[in-house]
């Protein structure tokens, strides 16, 4: 009995020195993991810091300043850009530009997109031409873009007002008249971009399983039955990502605009970045121009979580 009660006694005392070993094992195993991923993290974090954090921060900063592009100024001056900014009628309209031109690009650049995914899906003959075919534009450089449209848009020699005039219709001024300048700068939008979102369209398409088309044609279901009950409701988280993708990317909209109108933009076509631009880089006001970036981004940012908020709801 009593060699036993010792024996005991030398077990439980080892476990505890076991199972400090593996703790400290298991330390140091997790200290190297910590080591190696803030090793592979560093390298983005500083230009996260670098890139993103600091020029927020500065850009509050100048928006509190009447800091020149000269570099003279500087002086805090509070939050007067941003009461300028409220009562400049410019900036609104500007604001109301960019808008405008996400309601009427957005609408087209998902429809369109869907009906061509629609139609490759099908089977056509010429799969790969007709992909190619709708993609091709989204590869091309913006100033590319843009000297395309404005040769087709010219009002004595472009493509359109020459097809126009052949069939008996009076030419149209697309980028000098402001009534259709911002339509115009849509349709070459749309003819640029769509081949993105198709890209998307189609591949959700292709991961609809076939058994369930197959199943709703036993049952009797034609095609426009199947598209409206099995096609558009697969497709829905599809549309969800593509809205909210060419919303963000609308009210971004810069290039296309200035270049197309060979940098005259006028008040009808006017975006709040080219105004932010222009503000900055033209009248020499960073301060000013940093006030109007932020309140923008203010807007960006509830139309930003407006649709997250819709798209949650949808998908709950």
């Amino acid at each position: 009995m009593t060699t036993s009660a010792v024996g005991n006694r030398a077990v439980a005392t080892a476990a505890p020195a076991a199972d400090d070993a593996t703790s400290i094992r298991r330390g140091s195993h997790r200290r190297r993991n910590n080591a190696t991923a803030w090793a592979f993290l560093a390298p983005f974090l500083v230009f996260f810091v670098l890139f993103l954090v600091w020029p927020m921060i500065h850009g509050i900063y100048l928006s509190l300043t009447d800091q020149s592009l000269t570099g003279s100024g500087g002086a805090l001056i509070g939050i007067d850009n941003y009461l300028e900014a409220f009562a400049d009628a410019e900036m609104w309209g500007a604001i109301w530009n960019t808008i405008w031109f996400t309601l009427l690009s957005t609408v087209p650049l998902v429809l369109v997109a869907l009906v061509m995914a629609l139609l490759v899906d099908q089977g056509l003959p010429g799969q790969w031409l007709w992909r190619l075919s709708y993609f091709m534009p989204f590869l091309l450089a913006s100033t590319v873009v843009s000297l395309i449209w404005i040769w087709m848009m010219n009002p004595q020699l472009g493509l359109f007002n020459t097809v126009l005039q052949a069939v008996g219709l009076e030419p149209v001024p697309w980028l000098q008249d402001p009534s259709v300048s911002m339509i115009s700068i849509v349709i070459a939008t749309v003819w640029w971009t769509v081949g993105f979102n198709f890209l998307l369209y189609l591949a959700a398409l292709q991961n609809i399983p076939e058994q369930q088309y197959e199943a709703a044609s036993i049952d009797g279901a034609g095609k426009w039955r199947q598209l409206f009950g099995i096609t558009l409701p697969q497709l829905g988280p599809t549309t969800a990502l593509i809205v909210i993708l060419q919303v963000l990317a609308s009210l971004k909209v810069f290039d296309q605009i200035y270049q197309m109108m060979n940098q005259l933009v006028t008040p009808a076509t006017q975006s709040a970045v080219i105004y932010i631009f222009d503000v900055g880089f033209t009248g020499y006001r960073f301060g000013y121009s940093s006030a109007i970036s932020y309140i923008f981004f203010a807007i960006v940012l509830i139309v930003s979580l407006v649709q997250f908020r819709v798209t949650a709801r949808r998908g709950a």
